[in-house]
């Protein structure tokens, strides 16, 4: 990932990519009109992100053996993130989950929504450890079964492994009917990595909202319908009632930190530690 070199570089990028006149039917459009960068990362995506690879990066994150750092320190970090998968904005990550936070607070929901709004992208840091984006960011999927044609740019699956193993090409592949989310392996990310750093601390519907906010095959597209199980059911809804502070709480307005952050410093302290293991 290319990080900006300086914050004052946001408003050129701005200028270029966000159109303040943009309706929501006009927010992620993966086609022809899609930034060639966007095209190239799912290329990219499609092409290596098979099962042996998902499992592999699930024994080397899932230990959080990389150290020990606060929210905060976390959320630094990302100020000179942009998502290259992402074709609607170009603002820092930063401003990015504090707009969704912000816009999930003013609504009046828990607070523990509010602090999923906060933390959602945190798992982004995996750029920090050497991680190209095709392997942190995008939108996810399950891998060892049959991919939905209703995932972005399918056509580029073509160039994966995975495509000559038979078994995962078959509707259930690998798992059983209703098993489960949870016992299904899905294309490997900042979402996965941030639920393993967090799932002791948050309640069940914050931690499907980290965990699934970019499977939009599932809680978009309504896809692998037959692998849900009840638990997975009961959550979709409070999934779905997220996503559109993630994706349409973006504009070229920027939250002040400095006003905002006594309310979050508390918020964090009442579900965090000082630090967590990474």
């Amino acid at each position: 990932m290319e990080a900006l070199n300086s914050l004052e570089q946001w408003d050129d990028f701005v200028a270029g990519r966000y159109d303040p006149t943009k309706k929501t039917e006009d927010f992620r459009k993966f086609d022809d009109s899609a930034p060639a960068g966007v095209r190239e990362f799912y290329r990219l995506n499609h092409a290596h992100q098979t099962r042996d690879f998902v499992l592999a990066k699930k024994r080397q994150y899932g230990a959080r053996t990389r150290g020990e750092m606060g929210i905060w320190e976390a959320l630094d970090y990302l100020n000179t993130l942009v998502d290259d998968s992402d074709p609607d904005t170009d603002l820092s990550q930063i401003e990015h989950v504090l707009q969704t936070a912000e816009a999930i607070r003013k609504d009046g929901h828990p607070r523990w929504m509010v602090l999923a709004g906060l933390i959602h992208d945190l798992g982004k840091v995996l750029c920090l450890y050497g991680e190209p984006q095709w392997a942190v960011v995008g939108d996810t999927f399950p891998v060892g079964c049959a991919w939905s044609d209703k995932i972005v740019f399918p056509e580029f699956f073509a160039q994966n492994p995975d495509s000559a193993v038979p078994q995962y090409q078959t509707r259930l592949g690998i798992y059983e009917e209703g098993c489960g989310l949870r016992n299904v392996d899905v294309s490997w990310g900042h979402d996965e990595y941030l639920y393993h750093v967090v799932k002791d601390y948050l309640p069940d519907e914050a931690l499907y909202m980290v965990r699934y906010h970019s499977c939009y095959p599932w809680h978009r597209e309504g896809q692998y319908s037959y692998l849900l199980d009840g638990h997975d059911r009961a959550m979709l809804p409070w999934v779905q009632k997220f996503n559109p502070y993630d994706l349409y709480s973006k504009s070229a307005e920027r939250p002040k930190l400095s006003e905002v952050k006594p309310y979050y410093d508390e918020l964090i302290a009442e579900y965090f530690p000082a630090k967590i293991a990474w």
